[in-house]
């Protein structure tokens, strides 16, 4: 059986057990040291009363016997009349009939068993050689422990559900609102400032956060501005020292002017790139695609390259997803896969499932050890430090790659390819859509 994960699952399950314990605890001593008491004290008097009545009845002459009926009917509830048989014996359960039967075995001296009826009790005495029945009916009783424990049992039991999940509805709710903001500030995205009120514990974490939301969001902006501005001031010298490239005599050396065109690419790429992690990659409205075809538009892009897919043969992938980020994030997973598979092809699988669409790619490079799988997606980190572009790129792509999936709640893996080589793993939750 699954353990309960959630808080609010955890915190009620415990404080309802612990509730019940206390709670047949408290009917257990209730009922061993003062109804047990007093239905044996109850039972004793009534078996007393029995008796007498009975003895009575036999020794007054016929004529008074009448009003002496009537007596014991109207102030003790009690019907009296001579048998010539008992009955068979049809005994109760309850616990106060058990006591009765005790108490006249201990004033007759032999076993006398209370017989259930219809709507009574019926109790055979034997006097003076012969058989007195003594009735009486069930109210007479009066108390009933077990059906009054077990309506205290049942009333205790629902009022300990409702005020448990009641008290740890107001503890839980400002952690899941918490939580759920928490995972915006994680995906870059400004969160709603939470309200601040509860429990006075509660609304001084709700301040810390709302100050720690507005001390990021102050940080990331001021950090989109300073980028952008350094963006801006070396986009004017880039474009003047492209626009000089482009105007070199053509006895300038050709590869020279080749290299440095390129080198002017790759810095214009950078400041993009960086722009882009600086601006946070904000989603664009998501528009219904058709996976297989989409992603053969993609690899339009590297038409030139070694590249195959492979679907499995179920219907069309139509998904509602942000077309934006998933190109880039295809797009720099293919170009990074290409880069380090060795000149080996690339395989693009597709599966589906009830809950998500798997997306991989595969590659035959030297693999990603185990202890740095975290740290590629850091900016600028790379596997070959030489910074050499035949072998590495800036160090951006996995970056926003990791960015663009955490935006729009895609789970990103990196696996060990059987054989060599690695697996990267994009799932899709459907469940959104």
């Amino acid at each position: 059986m699954r353990r309960p994960q959630s808080l609010f699952a955890r915190t009620s399950i415990t404080l309802t057990i612990a509730f019940l314990i206390f709670l047949l605890f408290s009917s257990v001593v209730v009922a061993y040291y003062i109804l047990v008491p007093v239905s044996k004290r109850a039972a004793n008097d009534f078996a007393s009363l029995i008796v007498i009545s009975a003895q009575t009845w036999v020794e007054l002459p016929p004529l008074t016997r009448p009003d002496f009926e009537r007596e014991l009917l109207d102030k003790h509830q009690l019907t009296i009349l001579p048998i010539e048989t008992p009955l068979e014996v049809s005994r109760s359960s309850l616990p106060y009939v058990k006591f009765l039967e005790e108490d006249l075995l201990k004033l007759t001296g032999m076993p006398i068993y209370v017989q259930t009826q219809q709507d009574c009790f019926c109790i055979d005495l034997p006097v003076y050689n012969r058989y007195i029945r003594v009735s009486f009916t069930r109210d007479r009783i009066g108390a009933n422990p077990p059906l009054a424990s077990l309506y205290i049992i049942l009333g205790g039991t629902l009022l300990i559900i409702m005020t448990t999940l009641l008290l740890v509805r107001r503890i839980t709710i400002p952690l899941t609102r918490l939580s759920d903001a928490t995972a915006l500030v994680g995906r870059g995205e400004n969160p709603v400032l939470l309200p601040e009120t509860g429990a006075q514990e509660l609304v001084i974490l709700t301040q810390h956060f709302n100050q720690m939301a507005k001390e990021i969001a102050a940080l990331l902006s001021n950090r989109t501005t300073l980028f952008a501005g350094i963006s801006h001031d070396l986009r004017t010298p880039i474009t003047r020292m492209q626009l000089a490239v482009t105007m070199l005599s053509k006895e300038q050396d050709p590869d020279l002017v080749a290299r440095l065109e390129h080198d002017l690419e790759d810095m214009t790429h950078l400041m993009t790139d960086t722009l882009d992690l600086a601006r946070g990659l904000r989603p664009h409205m998501p528009e219904q695609i058709d996976l297989r075809l989409f992603i053969d538009d993609v690899l339009t892009g590297f038409q030139y390259k070694d590249v195959q897919t492979q679907f499995s043969p179920d219907d069309s992938y139509l998904l509602l997803v942000d077309s934006h980020a998933l190109q880039r994030v295809l797009s720099n997973l293919i170009d990074n896969a290409l880069r380090y598979s060795e000149q080996q092809p690339v395989e693009i699988q597709c599966r589906q499932s009830n809950k998500d669409i798997t997306i991989q790619i595969l590659d035959r490079g030297t693999g990603i050890p185990i202890e740095q799988r975290e740290a590629i997606f850091r900016p600028f980190y790379r596997l070959e430090t030489s910074r050499n572009k035949k072998t590495g790129g800036s160090g951006l792509g996995l970056t926003i790659v990791q960015q663009l999936c955490d935006v729009n709640r895609w789970h990103l893996q990196i696996h060990s390819r059987h054989g060599g080589g690695t697996v990267v793993e994009i799932k899709i939750p459907t469940e959104l859509q």
